[in-house]
């Protein structure tokens, strides 16, 4: 076998393990990496690397190699699970490094930590004097976390008694010229109405919008790939407003303007019907 076709052989099979594990290990493995996950990683990569070049490595030997390499962290977050005390034993445990403004230097000594990074990850979170801590926690994945104390935490809305309307996420209702269909029906809007809002803003048609999201007050944000266009964001409740006014602005012209007794009835009643109705959903078009 040609010796560049046995290294493409190699090399997809020693990725698709890699990528097999990487699914099995799951999102923690990635996000919350700790020294021995990161021996690991570069364990396995440097295998992986190793049997994809290397031809005096047997590719079966290589793929059991990675294969066990990989099977460890997993064998070992499942232990974990089942028992804090292998958890700590593994994994050790999270250290107090400083509480009630004090550096406690000798938890700072058995992690090997020294001031200067102290402050460096002090700074990381926006605090710059050690004063300011109520308590600060360095974590088994090297990350300190901070909790300042009461008088330094920033105004909540709760603090000042402030009641906010409740929000949701933001939906995206076009991708890449795409309709996501499922964000539109579960937020009960149409088809139509999604078009005509993207006419409004100079597309002609649903392939010609980059990006549509829509947030929880209804402002519809759209991005056409023509960035020469003005983008803007639709106030979708001021846009509703102003249809109402205008709604009933006609409704009093009519009532002035025809001759027949019942519809000149008819036109103000609906007029009034329609002031009434702008009264009391006043608040809720802002």
């Amino acid at each position: 076998m040609p010796e560049l076709l046995l290294i493409l052989i190699r090399s997809i099979a020693a990725f698709l393990l890699l990528f097999l594990m990487t699914r099995i290990m799951g999102k923690k493995q990635i996000s919350q990496l700790t020294f021995f996950d990161y021996c690991v990683g570069i364990t396995i990569g440097s295998i992986a690397a190793t049997m994809s070049v290397d031809q005096n490595v047997k590719a079966l030997n290589g793929l059991m190699s990675l294969l066990i390499w990989g099977l460890f962290p997993i064998v070992l977050a499942y232990l974990g699970m089942k028992s804090n005390l292998f958890s700590r034993i593994t994994d050790g445990k999270a250290t107090i490094v400083v509480k009630k403004g004090k550096v406690l230097e000798n938890n700072m000594r058995k992690n090997l930590m020294n001031s200067n990074e102290l402050m460096l990850l002090l700074r990381e979170k926006g605090i710059f004097e050690v004063n300011d801590v109520e308590m600060a926690v360095l974590e088994t994945n090297g990350q300190l976390s901070v909790l300042p104390k009461t008088d330094k935490k920033p105004i909540t809305v709760k603090d000042i008694g402030i009641s906010l309307e409740s929000e949701h996420g933001p939906s995206i209702l076009i991708m890449d010229g795409k309709v996501m269909y499922k964000s539109l029906k579960k937020l009960g809007y149409s088809y139509e109405w999604l078009v005509g809002e993207i006419n409004k803003q100079g597309a002609n048609n649903v392939e010609e919008v980059f990006l549509a999201q829509i947030n929880s007050k209804g402002d519809l944000y759209i991005d056409l790939y023509d960035d020469n266009d003005q983008t803007q964001t639709i106030n979708e409740k001021e846009l509703l407003a102003a249809s109402l006014k205008k709604l009933q602005a006609d409704l009093e012209v009519y009532a002035l303007e025809t001759e027949n007794p019942k519809a000149k009835i008819l036109y103000a009643e609906q007029a009034e019907r329609m002031r009434k109705l702008l009264e009391f959903i006043r608040e809720y078009l802002k």
